[in-house]
């Protein structure tokens, strides 16, 4: 019997609000609709999905989301941002899948507690240690694929490498007083990255240690190129581990089925890296077909001197082709 081809992308949207007018919706929605049509997926793993507060008393509601799809391939597809209420203000990764979504939950400090750290530079001089909680949590969804198969999805968004907030050590938003208190800021932004990707991979392992033959993906804007702690922390290739055993606990990432002139997601003062990933189980990538990043147009992030924000994202969207065999 013929498989049938299935395809999951991942695409960071960069802040998809309705509720500014720079830029205006209406542009945003013309540049980002035909990427992803483009994309023509299956799984839509997003990132910094706005969600909108029309009526106060209520919970937020992801409309410009709803807007975005509209009359798109993905319209009537179903959709999580998790398993709260009230999705977050800003930033909420988002999952957007044609076939059901059995479960869907937040991790953020469920499997990793928040490190507790006794800022050196802080001014005035802090007596007890603070706790560095991450910025986003992680979106861990279970899709039913055609025939019953559940695969697990997670949507990542991990802290950019911008260092984090230091009590006395800033002068204005972008202005530390001492090269000692940024530092320690990234110090601290490090710290919440890999502490993201150390709770995505233990929930990973967890499901292996139920199911071998687990079928996941763990996909979206990881901030860190591929020979960075984070990425190695959330493949853990054998020959980190030393352990052959622990092979079949190993994420795959697909990108490097890419040429190398090719593998890159954005744009960043003129240095081409790859930030955002897909990374897969070896009972997924045994069904692996092919994968694109669609770069062509992408804007670079730092030199992009337009006085307006753009519409546009300074993400590439990356999307991989599976072929699920027919039971």
């Amino acid at each position: 019997m013929a498989d049938t081809q299935f395809r999951i992308a991942t695409f960071n949207l960069e802040n998809l609000d309705d509720d500014t007018a720079d830029p205006p919706f209406d542009a945003r929605i013309a540049t980002l609709r035909p990427q992803l049509e483009r994309l023509s997926a299956d799984i839509l793993c997003l990132q910094e999905v706005d969600a909108q507060h029309p009526v106060k008393s209520e919970p937020r509601i992801l409309r410009a989301l709803g807007r975005l799809l509209e009359g798109t391939r993905y319209a009537g597809f179903h959709v999580t941002a998790g398993d709260g209420a009230n999705p977050a203000d800003r930033h909420n990764p988002v999952v957007v899948s044609r076939w059901p979504i059995w479960a869907a939950r937040l991790l953020r400090h469920d499997l990793v507690p928040p490190p507790r750290v006794r800022l050196a530079t802080a001014d005035p001089a802090q007596d007890e240690p603070v706790e560095v909680s991450w910025d986003r949590p992680i979106l861990h969804a279970e899709i039913v694929l055609p025939g019953g198969r559940i695969l697990h999805v997670f949507d990542l968004h991990l802290r950019a490498p911008l260092a984090a907030p230091v009590p006395g050590q800033k002068s204005g938003p972008f202005t530390w007083k001492t090269a000692g208190g940024w530092a320690e800021g990234f110090y601290l932004a490090s710290m919440k990255r890999t502490g993201q990707a150390l709770e995505t991979r233990l929930a990973v392992d967890r499901l292996f240690a139920a199911d071998p033959d687990a079928l996941v993906v763990v996909a979206g804007d990881c901030n860190a190129e591929m020979e960075q702690t984070t990425l190695r922390i959330l493949r853990a290739d054998p020959s980190a581990t030393g352990n052959d055993a622990l092979a079949g606990h190993a994420l795959i990432p697909l990108e490097t089925m890419i040429p190398e002139e090719r593998r890159f997601s954005v744009l960043h003062a003129g240095a081409a890296v790859m930030l955002d990933h897909l990374l897969v189980s070896r009972g997924l990538a045994g069904w692996f077909r092919d994968t694109e990043i669609h770069n062509e147009d992408l804007s670079d992030e730092v030199l992009d001197t337009t006085d307006t924000p753009s519409p546009e994202s300074y993400h590439a969207p990356m999307v991989a082709t599976f072929a699920l065999p027919e039971r």
